[in-house]
């Protein structure tokens, strides 16, 4: 803590050092990023020259060269990134980093890291290996054009928490690694945005600490292991996501106790056809089995395709709703205008407000799929469910993704004129 107040005095020589050491000259460069900001209040001055090469000061912006050496909660020999040992007091710990990081706060109550990952070995399937760096490559354009972090990962960081348990050391560990995020965003491999404008209303979720795509009445009415589906959810930063992970992983494989937890859990849902425990039947049996605890803080989010099955989307879906969009062109010039892809968010929150405001995803709707999952296609293994014909899985995987790169290839000028094909591209005409 000690070093907290050297911060403020570092800090002041943007305004007392550069001026007696600079004078006149300092005076002059103030008035020129004056008259800029201005313009560009979002400017960040970096002040080079008054001090050495290690001591460069941002008067604004995020200070991400500053780490107070005073011992934290990193350097507790402790505090453990494995799924395997519990987290006390993590709030504190937040909050304490955040404090002698001041640069993070403003703004972190709705900052987002997406973690996603892969197998580490190559794919069987001849195409495994391209689609999943499209399906990478989908999730890093929209977390550029939204601001948001993203990590990848293709390595376990347990070893018996494989296949669809993997996710949960990542989050664990991802959740330490970033305290400065306020939600971790786990996106399956397989699932890809479709919406590359459209942003969770986070306002939604202010009391709740999980927000995950499901039905209320499925779990509690119908009992069904597809209740919910587990391979998107938004997770906030915060201990009792720590109690959450703890009790999750207490189904998975690395329980000594995981052979049992497959027969209770068929037991329950009698609709889930393989005996082994997984993580999306895991969470349901926590919300169905302790309602009290879990479900006050845990949103079903049915109101629009958080992630939507990919047989209800694609088809005539796409077609569909590329016709839409283009009405909504037609009608108003604004949304026609070019402009930098830094300012893409203007542009969908005017279409929100203008043609979408109050409408809902979903067959009919004048709105796209927030995000298609293809559940069930195993890209990369390429052990699809037998109910899919051939190549269906992959041709539809393509046309998603052409679909989705549109909206992000149309800032840079061109478009793909057949889903179906990712090249060549034509150029898009002005207006």
């Amino acid at each position: 803590m000690g070093k907290h107040g050297g911060m403020k005095t570092r800090a002041s020589v943007c305004l007392s050092n550069g001026v007696i050491f600079l004078a006149g000259a300092f005076l002059s460069l103030t008035l020129v990023w004056s008259y800029f900001s201005l313009f560009s209040p979002s400017l960040n001055f970096i002040l080079t020259g008054l001090l050495s090469d290690n001591d460069t000061i941002k008067c604004s912006g995020l200070d991400m060269q500053f780490d107070p050496p005073d011992p934290g909660f990193y350097d507790d020999p402790d505090l453990s990134y494995s799924i395997e040992n519990s987290i006390t007091g993590w709030d504190e710990k937040r909050k304490q980093w955040l404090e002698l990081h001041p640069t993070f706060k403003p703004g972190s109550e709705n900052r987002i890291l997406m973690v996603t990952g892969s197998q580490s070995t190559p794919c069987k399937n001849p195409i495994g290996d391209h689609l999943l760096l499209r399906c990478f490559k989908n999730k890093v354009d929209y977390c550029r054009i939204h601001g948001h972090d993203i990590f990848y990962s293709n390595s376990l960081l347990h070893p018996n928490m494989s296949s669809y348990w993997a996710k949960l050391p990542v989050v664990k560990a991802a959740m330490i690694a970033h305290p400065e995020a306020e939600w971790i965003w786990w996106v399956d491999s397989d699932a890809i945005f479709t919406d590359m404008e459209f942003k969770p209303p986070l306002h939604r979720y202010r009391q709740h600490n999980f927000v995950v795509h499901g039905w209320a009445n499925i779990i509690y009415d119908k009992q069904s292991w597809t209740a919910l589906n587990a391979g998107v959810f938004l997770m906030r930063n915060c201990q009792w996501s720590m109690e959450l992970l703890d009790a999750w992983k207490s189904m998975g494989p690395m329980s000594p106790d995981y052979a049992k937890w497959g027969p209770i859990q068929q037991s329950i849902f009698k609709d889930k056809m393989f005996s082994e425990s997984d993580d999306q039947t895991a969470l349901i049996y926590l919300l169905y089995k302790h309602k009290e605890l879990y479900h006050p803080k845990i949103y079903l989010e049915a109101e629009y395709y958080f992630q939507g099955y990919w047989i209800g989307v694609v088809g005539e879906f796409f077609a569909n709703v590329t016709e839409r969009y283009l009405e909504m062109e037609r009608e108003d010039a604004t949304l026609r205008r070019r402009h930098a892809e830094k300012v893409s968010e203007r542009y969908g929150a005017f279409r929100e407000e203008r043609f979408l405001k109050g409408e809902f995803g979903g067959r009919g709707s004048r709105r796209r799929a927030f995000v298609t999952h293809f559940t069930g296609c195993q890209p990369c293994s390429g052990d699809h469910n037998p109910i899919y014909d051939g190549d269906t899985c992959w041709n539809e995987m393509i046309r998603a993704l052409n679909f989705a790169d549109n909206q992000v290839l149309r800032v840079y000028g061109h478009v793909h004129s057949d889903f179906s094909k990712t090249s060549p591209l034509q150029p898009v005409p002005f207006d």
